[in-house]
């Protein structure tokens, strides 16, 4: 059975002296492949170990290649990736929410990497997934990982006064992209908070409902800005779905994906720029 999450009696920092024994411990069960999953049932473990070259590692932060396209025999790419097997279960983990286990080998090229053998470095969530051009030339899919601190959910943690022991006070710094809320709001409000591809308004029992969605995604590595020709008024549902690659949207504004076309407002400049960001990294082929 596929386990999700700490495999009980393996803490964090555990090393191992090879894949073997990793699979013997059900930390990573296979023996060769980079991701441990299903695409059925989404990813449980990932080893980092040098295999693609398009790998970033900053520690909390990691962004992943996926699977396939390499040559048995040379280990080059060779062949595009698709969204299918071990990458659509990592992309299942996005959706859900589920964590992946992640143990960094002696070969990957990171300051953080053990000497020798395989580390176990704890849960990461997968915050994002897109596909791209790779150094080689050819079309990869990239997965954003960020660690998951399981204790740490709040930027100051403090446990009330106790009659038997004194308290303690965990201080945390945490990186978070300042979204400036007055823009999004103003294109909310642009729109009356209709959704632009249905033109649905939903209410709630505290007013009009509606959600900013930035076509070029902010934070590393889309490194999108937080401008008002770079957001669109959807609702919740159609959000998911461009978030995901559901659909994209071309530069008349004709969606590609669904029927129809995005509305737009005549003061709403919407940049070409991001929309061809969007169909390059997250629309189903580039």
């Amino acid at each position: 059975m596929r386990v999700f999450g700490h495999v009980v009696g393996i803490p964090e920092g555990s090393e191992f002296e090879n894949r073997y024994t990793l699979s013997q411990y059900g930390v990573h069960r296979p023996l060769q492949a980079g991701i441990s999953g299903s695409q059925d049932e989404g990813a449980d473990s990932i080893v980092l170990s040098g295999g693609y070259e398009d790998d970033k590692d900053y520690g909390d932060v990691i962004i992943y290649t996926g699977h396939g396209g390499r040559s048995q025999v040379t280990g080059l790419q060779v062949a595009d990736q698709k969204l299918t097997r071990q990458n659509l279960a990592l992309a299942l983990n996005c959706q859900r929410g589920t964590p992946v286990r992640v143990i960094r080998g002696y070969k990957h090229t990171s300051p953080i990497s053990p000497k020798e053998g395989y580390r176990y470095d704890g849960l990461y969530r997968v915050d994002s997934y897109w596909q791209e051009q790779g150094l080689s030339g050819f079309v990869i899919w990239r997965f954003r990982l960020e660690k998951i601190h399981e204790q740490l959910a709040t930027d100051t943690v403090e446990e009330p006064p106790s009659i038997y022991e004194n308290s303690e006070r965990i201080e945390i710094t945490i990186q978070r992209i300042m979204r400036d809320t007055k823009l999004a709001l103003s294109v909310k409000e642009m729109y009356n908070f209709e959704c632009q591809v249905c033109q649905i308004r939903i209410l709630t029992n505290a007013g009009l409902y509606a959600e900013a969605a930035h076509i070029q995604p902010l934070g590393m590595p889309h490194n999108g800005p937080d401008s008002i020709d770079n957001i669109l008024c959807l609702c919740p549902n159609h959000h998911v779905m461009f978030d995901f690659g559901g659909f994209s949207i071309a530069d008349d504004l004709t969606l590609i994906g669904l029927e129809g076309g995005l509305y737009k407002e005549p003061k709403h400049f919407i940049n070409p720029r991001y929309l061809q960001y969007h169909r390059e990294h997250f629309a189903d082929k580039i």
